[in-house]
């Protein structure tokens, strides 16, 4: 269901549809939903007495929203306790999205590392349905082989588009490519860098020097994307746990372009 309460701070009750399980401490949960909702977009979900946490969008459906899940703490352990028919409480979405329309036309290069692999999702979902897929690249990374998310998805990803799946480790005998995200962005041909596009999520190290990677490439700032996730508690503006000078994460972003966000990336 929707958001039915006219109070931004009152949650909804939503329905686990499904559970997919990553990793051992990463699970999509397929949650119940209609309404107007981004890629890169976020949600509270909350559990009484544990507290709240802010979930990106990792997945858009006609009667759902896929919001994946690390368990790291005391409100997201206890999100994991919950099974498909449970209800979990969810307030948003919040923030702006990727406005996938952006990114239709020409060269496109998206670059995430890890679970910021879950608010692109639905951007390089998009990207393999245009007209010209394979001048859509994705440079996707994680820790490890044991570490990556939406396994599914990347072997369709690699038929559509031009995809550079990496990882920091593997044990020995691993056969597909080894290192950071940064590493590769050299190696993607670009035939018009000046109008080429880009989006870039992940741990602040990462996106910072993927960024100078994309610009030692030629890259114009105005054609960079970020998402800044960054401590948003409440969703409204209104705790200022996300506040980088003037701008509100949470009301502001996530996503900026890379023109607004320079000056605030970690």
């Amino acid at each position: 269901m929707g958001n039915m309460s006219n109070n931004p701070y009152v949650p909804f009750p939503s329905e686990i549809k499904e559970i997919i399980r990553h990793t051992d401490k990463e699970y999509t949960f397929r949650m119940s939903f209609t309404g107007e909702v981004k890629p890169g977009q976020f949600f509270e979900v909350s559990v009484p007495k544990y507290g709240e946490a802010p979930i990106s969008v990792s997945g858009i459906g006609e009667d759902f929203v896929d919001l994946t899940i690390r368990r790291v703490g005391r409100v997201t352990g206890e999100v994991f306790e919950k099974g498909e028919g449970r209800t979990l409480l969810l307030r948003g979405p919040y923030g702006n999205g990727f406005d996938t329309s952006l990114y239709e036309d020409g060269e496109v290069i998206v670059i995430a590392g890890g679970t910021g692999v879950s608010p692109v999702r639905g951007v390089i979902d998009a990207l393999a349905k245009t007209k010209a897929p394979k001048d859509k690249h994705v440079i996707v990374g994680f820790r490890s082989p044991s570490d990556m998310l939406f396994r599914d998805d990347l072997k369709r990803w690699d038929e559509a588009l031009d995809l550079i799946l990496t990882v920091d480790g593997a044990p020995e005998g691993y056969e597909g490519k080894i290192g950071l995200v940064t590493k590769y962005i050299p190696e993607v041909e670009i035939r018009d860098v000046g109008s080429a596009k880009a989006v870039v999520v992940g741990p602040p190290p990462m996106m910072r020097f993927s960024v100078m990677g994309l610009l030692q490439k030629g890259f114009k700032e105005e054609n960079i994307w970020v998402s800044q996730e960054r401590k948003m508690c409440c969703g409204l503006g209104k705790c200022g746990h996300c506040r980088i000078g003037e701008t509100y994460v949470c009301l502001d972003g996530p996503v900026f372009n890379y023109t607004e966000s320079k000056n605030m990336l970690d």
